[in-house]
């Protein structure tokens, strides 16, 4: 575990706050900024304090979402956002001197195809616990899954850079 200043347990304080407080207020169904602000916290902090920061935010939504308890998906949605704020502390090598372009087309995919893994792992995790058919669990999540990976895609492509770059300027003030 590496070991943090009073300002990054600060910083890191108010991203788990912020997140926690926007995955637990009403919104859209499927349409979340917790993606992207674990992937931040990756790029940021590194892969396992990242990782332990979506499985945790997973953790507290599961108890106080206001669409209900997660029940026995939990332990599935806590996998999919460890995998995200892993992927965010990767990515960190490929940020630094890259064109602004360039990232926000990076972000976008990979926005997109970590909402598509995340989607996966937790259609699975239902069809598991179900014994509903795989392709039919697919099946049946299809429009939600659209309407994930569709606005992920759009957040991580709009926000990430503007919300990497203002961290960054905060930090070296």
């Amino acid at each position: 575990m590496p070991s943090l200043t009073s300002r990054q347990i600060a910083l890191f304080s108010v991203f788990a706050a912020l997140c926690i407080g926007i995955q637990l207020t009403p919104r859209p169904p499927n349409v979340e900024v917790t993606s992207l602000i674990t992937f931040t916290v990756g790029v940021f902090f590194g892969s396992l304090l990242a990782g332990m920061f979506g499985a945790l935010v997973m953790f507290v939504n599961g108890f106080f979402s206001p669409w209900g308890f997660a029940g026995m998906i939990m332990p599935f949605q806590m996998a999919g956002m460890f995998i995200i704020g892993v992927t965010g502390g990767v990515y960190k090598r490929y940020v630094a001197g890259e064109s602004t372009g360039r990232l926000c087309v990076e972000a976008a995919v990979l926005g997109a195809f970590l909402t598509l893994i995340y989607d996966i792992i937790t259609n699975g995790g239902t069809a598991m616990l179900t014994g509903i058919p795989l392709i039919l669990t697919f099946f049946m999540g299809i429009t939600m899954s659209f309407i994930h990976i569709s606005s992920n895609t759009a957040f991580f492509g709009f926000a990430f850079i503007p919300l990497l770059r203002t961290l960054q300027r905060l930090w070296e003030r």
